[in-house]
């Protein structure tokens, strides 16, 4: 089964220094219907003005992925990490006993555009960490690169959970294969372009969750980057 999110239905709040999309219930969004999928709870795009953010907050108990689509994310947290993260690279933060943390966009001219996204991990009260990798282009270019998992394999970041993300750059025409282990899900969230999602279209913005399949078929429409969740 192939349950479809468009962009257009998920919640929706313009601050005027950040424009931002939440596909699950978020902050005064709220939707029963769209809680979170397995162990995925928020995917946020974000957009944000020059020169501000979001300042100091805190967190526990969850897995936190930033991934960078345009400009800069400037970070900051209580472990002692400042970074920033550019397009193509990913960040993962675990928050676990309790971190605090600030985002920025650095520019005094260029947009941050970014997703964030929250994964529930497999145990509370873990150590607080922080990872950050980057992944060229060519790296995703017609595969699925894996950029996430619970080992840290292929150069991914390290998560606490039983979830593997993935990300691609297709072509229009290009296939790509996922199997699916038997009891296994899928969410495909559509960062840029247009995608087939097991026969079923996918634009910017749009987002699919699978269950009951045995694979996920990429098939590209026009070329885009695309993410893939394989969750337990």
């Amino acid at each position: 089964m192939v349950r479809i999110r468009r962009a257009a239905e998920r919640g929706h709040a313009d601050h005027g220094w950040l424009n931002t999309y939440h596909t699950f219930s978020f902050a005064n969004y709220y939707d029963p219907d769209h809680m979170g999928f397995r162990s995925l709870r928020v995917i946020n795009e974000d957009r944000v003005q020059p020169g501000v953010g979001f300042p100091t907050h805190p967190h526990r108990d969850m897995e936190i992925l930033s991934y960078v689509l345009e400009g800069e994310l400037a970070h900051r947290d209580s472990m002692g990490n400042g970074s920033v993260i550019r397009p193509g690279e990913i960040q993962r933060m675990s928050a676990g006993t309790g971190i605090t943390h600030s985002e920025f966009n650095p520019s005094g001219d260029n947009g941050l555009h970014f997703l964030q996204i929250w994964i529930l991990p497999a145990a509370q009260g873990i150590t607080p960490s922080y990872e950050q990798k980057a992944f060229s282009e060519a790296e995703k270019q017609g595969v699925l690169r894996l950029i996430a998992s619970p080992d840290g394999r292929e150069g991914s970041v390290g998560i606490h959970q039983d979830a593997l993300l993935y990300t691609t750059l297709i072509e229009p025409g290009s296939e790509l294969n996922h199997p699916l282990a038997q009891g296994r899900h899928a969410w495909v969230q559509v960062l840029g372009g247009e995608v087939q999602v097991n026969g079923q279209l996918l634009r910017e913005g749009d987002g699919a969750a699978l269950s009951g399949e045995d694979r996920v078929v990429l098939t590209g429409s026009r070329r885009g980057e695309v993410l893939l969740f394989d969750l337990a």
